[in-house]
């Protein structure tokens, strides 16, 4: 939906095994000169803090014929975000953020004092709106929190969103989307640097049937997004069985009357699915061995860290 074009700059702060970098790279494809090719090669730049994942990022950019990545072993919230220059920012911007952690003092002292949140995933998009050229584009995946969150950190950042920026388009993930790496339910927001935000459209992508979470067994798609595709060129009102919108727009004049509350057309809390045992024991299992290659990661780690 960023549409990344050849010759853009496209950055991840978050980077992990860049993903989505190379998502952005095989958008490319194929290319048919050399310059499409040199073109290629500088499209792409990424900032990693921990060591595996940048090591992982690394490898996956060199496979897919990127030779001298652009991705950087660092914090990305280290600097000062009003330093940034014209030429450190980007056409787009995809992440997906860490999201539960906390930041130290001085990391949050690199941001205004209205926007120095504890919580990680705030700061990264924050970094976002400070690191985003004119025109450029922004897809940022977000916790349930960021969007319904009523402190002066979160509505100081999304009041920057609404007031600088077009912030245009939330959409609403299930649950389970991350299974089962995560249970935390999340949200894809986008916004352009193109002038301030007058409406929002929010989109609720379908959960399973009786509201039962996505999980390995039963993993979130590409085709989960086959609606949501249908309707991002055709934006309509859509409502369920029960009156409860499953696409809404609202202007900015609504969302501050609402005390910046972004928490439209969530899922129904009613009649939540309820496992039967042997479901119930496949999910807790999928939970312990990632919990098992998480371990066995933190092990390799500090195993190498000492030698």
């Amino acid at each position: 939906m960023t549409a990344p074009k050849l010759g853009e700059k496209i950055a991840d702060f978050a980077a992990g095994t860049c993903g989505f970098l190379v998502s952005a790279l095989k958008s490319f494809m194929p290319l048919k000169t050399v310059r499409e090719r040199e073109l290629y090669g500088r499209s792409v730049y990424g900032i990693e803090k921990k060591g595996l994942p940048y090591l992982l990022g690394i490898t996956n950019l060199l496979l897919h014929e990127v030779d001298e990545p652009k991705l950087f072993h660092t914090n990305s919230l280290e600097r000062n975000v009003e330093n940034f220059t014209e030429s450190e920012k980007f056409d787009v911007i995809l992440m997906n953020p860490p999201y539960g952690s906390k930041e130290l003092d001085n990391i949050k002292a690199n941001f205004p004092a209205d926007m120095q949140s504890s919580e990680t995933a705030d700061l990264f998009c924050a970094l976002a709106s400070y690191r985003l050229r004119h025109n450029g584009r922004a897809a940022i995946i977000l916790p349930d929190g960021f969007l319904f969150g009523t402190d002066n950190t979160k509505q100081a950042i999304k009041k920057r969103l609404l007031e600088k920026f077009n912030l245009h388009t939330i959409i609403r993930l299930p649950a389970g989307t991350f299974s089962p790496y995560t249970s935390i339910t999340t949200n894809i927001i986008f916004f352009e640097n193109s002038g301030s935000t007058q409406n929002i459209w929010f989109y609720r992508v379908p959960s399973l049937p009786d509201n039962r979470a996505y999980s390995k067994t039963k993993p979130f798609n590409a085709e989960c997004f086959n609606e949501c595709l249908d309707w991002w060129n055709d934006r309509h009102e859509i409502f369920d069985d029960e009156g409860q919108p499953v696409s809404v727009m609202k202007s900015s004049k609504d969302i501050q009357d609402a005390n910046y509350n972004l928490d439209w057309c969530g899922y129904s809390a009613k009649g939540d699915y309820i496992p039967e045992p042997d479901e119930a024991f496949r999910e807790l299992e999928e939970s312990f061995n990632a919990m098992q290659d998480n371990m066995k990661k933190l092990k390799f780690l500090l195993e190498n860290n000492n030698a």
